[in-house]
């Protein structure tokens, strides 16, 4: 997905994002970070198509994750 993110094929990145995303799914539990990162990654590409409402979307659920995964002082809350 991160190619396809630097070579500006967004929705090709963003199907190569929920792939993953699944396969995350399947192998974490439910609050993990990494689960974070990954609607992170989802979240940007919507951002970057311009599907704003979307993007927000993902970011609330990556934030959602880390509000529970994580300390109240980690610095992965800033970026969320």
């Amino acid at each position: 997905g991160g190619v396809y993110n630097n070579m500006g094929d967004y929705s090709k990145a963003l199907e190569f994002y929920e792939k993953s995303h699944k396969i995350l799914e399947k192998a974490l539990p439910s609050n993990h970070p990494n689960l974070a990162f990954s609607y992170n990654n989802i979240g940007g590409m919507y951002n970057n198509m311009g599907d704003y409402s979307k993007a927000l979307e993902f970011h609330e659920k990556a934030l959602k994750i880390r509000e529970k995964a994580l300390p109240s002082n980690h610095p992965d809350l800033a970026s969320s």
